[in-house]
């Protein structure tokens, strides 16, 4: 009754877990999806309206084009006379100045060029001078004209009847009365009397620019309701873009109100709370085991989730084209630490949902659908770059050539074709290879092994392994042949080889604690256990297990190498001290626990391989002779007890694995402690 409640208990809190999931992640997307509402079509000019007549169900204006708003600011930007402030005060102070710095004459000059000068200075400063800078950007247009205030009234000058400062000077001097005298006259600076007297007025400019700009029309024309926009087959030319155009960008503008949002809202909350019970639902039906892996059950909805909010940001923000994405980075990454079936299904579910963001989702859900395939398939396992780079290019090749074929099916020409998508293709192929770096974030983040880490983990060159090899030679050659044994079985069952090589190279390492305490380590020397009590002994080999465990930790290894640690002996015991306890005190009765390894049993079919590979391995060193049927009859003995004793009942081991186990293993053996054929004497005559 207890196990019942328990039961309950625990499938209840399962399914509010699970609830809770999609819950949020239906949440979140549906948060992130551009709030577009109305008809959505696709037309281009130059091609046919593939879609039936088109009827205006309301009045519209014909929006003008960007470009052509663009192109009427520019004329009146162009023609527009900015505001320059006349100050008198300039010329007063300057003609005052010279006057008085030269009251008694210029030296070498007769007095009435001083006159002459007040004169030309009170002209150049009526006629206006403007600071040189400002003045080379007005005079590049010589019939531009800018607006002069003098006092309350504004008038037009042109600007080629206005000076700069230093056309003020050149003007002062090419006056015939004064170029006779220009050496003496050069000596008197006269460009310090030359200053700006008309001062741009910003502040009005900038409004009367601005009222000018706001007061262009953004249509150019009505349509009228119930009038035909386009029939099915017309071509579509720059007019009927125009208003193609003008009639999305009012049906969404009127659509936008307080009662069309949040019916948008509901209607993509129900398509993508559909699309993710969908996905739960296959879970549930055909890979139930991932829904008690919290990690698997996190990566696959995550990876679902990033997608939509990356296209929707990108829609509502109008960045680039969504093309660039790299979508099959979500089957690579669940097609390498899942399975490939799951893959295409959570793609599929991706693709689906990013569809309601886009614009074109016929061809989006055709081109991602087909590159999400090509990645499953071109991709078995992601251990090398050149897998990744191999991937990169016939994805890029697949969405190119599937785009090309969508398009040849709508247009016959090639010349006519839109070619602007393929560069697009080419940056997504360039930001699929990162799936090789982030498959280490996918690894922390989720807790997931890849064959990349394992590969390097099982270099034995890293510190661990060489410091096992230096320490415990003896188990170090134990672990490479128990893992050469190990990977072949998994390959003839389809098993993952690297996987329990590598932890087969780790699954000893505690006995670097004690190692000459394990008979492989000993070199035929005498063995410290047996001048132990049968229980001490027993508790040194078990320790190895637990000791093995906190180097892994202290060394930082996967937990997934933590578990061929813990499970390679299971909840075995250790027999040899176990049986001679029994035998030595027949009438007292023995507590199993202290001659019991931790365990767990093995729990994954990698680690029932290792469990056989490590028992047949160490057991076959102890045959007197290795003759085909001695080394069968071990085999078979030692994994029937395995058998018999439970070790594999928490794991997913069929009894035809087990059965092609005992075949590579005897094989194996058998290659290995093969008899040679005996050399004969040369005899002497």
């Amino acid at each position: 009754m207890i196990k019942l409640t328990n039961s309950g208990t625990r499938h209840h809190s399962r399914f509010l877990m699970y609830t809770f999931l999609v819950t949020v992640t239906v949440a979140v997307i549906v948060f992130f999806l551009p709030r577009n509402s109305g008809p959505q079509f696709r037309y281009d000019v130059g091609k046919p309206w593939m879609y039936g007549s088109l009827i205006a169900k309301f009045d519209f204006p014909i929006y003008k084009t960007d470009a052509k708003i663009k192109q009427e600011q520019d004329s009146i930007a162009d023609a527009f006379e900015p505001y320059y402030n006349y100050d008198p005060s300039v010329e007063q102070q300057q003609v005052k100045r010279f006057a008085a710095a030269y009251k008694d004459g210029i030296p070498g000059l007769p007095r009435g060029y001083v006159a002459t000068i007040v004169d030309r200075l009170q002209r150049l400063y009526r006629a206006g001078i403007i600071e040189a800078t400002e003045y080379s950007s007005l005079a590049k247009d010589s019939m531009r004209t800018i607006r002069m205030v003098v006092g309350k009234k504004a008038q037009t000058a042109e600007i080629r009847c206005v000076y700069s400062t230093m056309t003020a000077y050149e003007t002062l001097f090419s006056d015939p009365k004064l170029a006779a005298a220009r050496q003496q006259l050069q000596r008197c600076n006269l460009n310090e009397y030359l200053l700006p007297n008309l001062k741009y007025d910003e502040e009005r400019s900038e409004a009367e620019l601005g009222d000018m700009l706001s007061g262009i029309p953004m249509a150019s024309g009505m349509v009228l309701s119930g009038q035909k926009i386009i029939d099915r087959g017309e071509i579509v030319d720059d007019y009927l873009y125009r208003v193609l155009t003008s009639f999305e960008r009012e049906t969404q503008r009127r659509s936008a109100s307080a009662r069309a949002v949040p019916s948008t809202i509901a209607g993509q909350a129900i398509f993508v709370f559909t699309m993710i019970m969908l996905f739960t639902a296959y879970l549930w039906l055909f890979r139930k085991d991932y829904l008690e892996k919290p990690r698997s059950i996190a990566m696959l909805y995550s990876m679902i989730t990033v997608f939509p909010i990356l296209v929707s940001l990108m829609v509502e923000h109008n960045v680039l084209s969504v093309y660039v994405l790299p979508f099959a980075i979500t089957p690579i990454f669940i097609r390498v630490f899942v399975d490939s079936r799951t893959a295409f299904t959570a793609h599929a579910t991706m693709v689906l949902i990013c569809a309601a963001a886009v614009k074109y989702q016929y061809e989006f859900i055709i081109v991602q659908l087909v590159a999400g395939l090509i990645a499953i398939y071109s991709l078995r396992e992601l251990s090398q770059r050149a897998e990744i780079f191999k991937t990169a290019v016939l994805v890029t090749l697949g969405s190119s050539a599937i785009y090309f074929a969508l398009q040849l099916m709508q247009d016959n020409s090639v010349l006519t074709m839109d070619h602007s998508m393929y560069k697009y293709f080419a940056a997504n192929g360039v930001l699929l290879l990162f799936a090789y770096p982030l498959m280490l974030v996918i690894e922390k983040t989720f807790g997931f092994i890849s064959d990349v880490t394992l590969i390097e983990l099982s270099n034995t060159n890293k510190k661990l392994l060489r410091s096992l090899s230096e320490v415990a030679p003896g188990t170090f050659q134990h672990s490479v042949m128990v893992g050469n044994l190990a990977a072949e079985i998994a390959n003839k069952i389809g098993a993952k080889a690297q996987l329990v090589r590598t932890g087969a190279l780790y699954h000893d390492i505690g006995k670097m604690k004690n190692p000459a305490y394990f008979t492989e380590n000993q070199m035929g020397g005498a063995n410290p256990l047996e001048a132990m009590s049968r229980i001490d002994a027993a508790q040194i080999v078990i320790s190895h297990v637990t000791d093995g465990v906190r180097m892994a930790e202290k060394y930082g290894l996967p937990g997934v190498i933590k578990d061929f640690i813990l499970t390679h002996h299971g909840t075995g015991k250790t027999k040899y001290f176990y049986v001679s306890y029994k035998n030595e005190h027949p009438d007292d009765p023995v507590d199993d626990t202290l001659f019991t390894y931790p365990g767990p049993e093995p729990f994954t079919r990698e680690q029932a391989i290792l469990m056989m590979a490590d028992t047949v391995e160490a057991a076959a060193r102890s045959l007197k002779e290795y003759t085909e049927e001695s080394i069968r009859q071990l085999v078979n003995k030692l994994i029937d007890q395995q058998t018999d004793d439970g070790n594999f009942r928490n794991c997913p081991i069929t009894f035809h694995d087990i059965a092609v186990a005992k075949q590579v293993l005897a094989d194996r053996l058998m290659a290995i402690y093969h008899t040679r054929t005996k050399y004969p004497e040369l005899k002497n005559k």
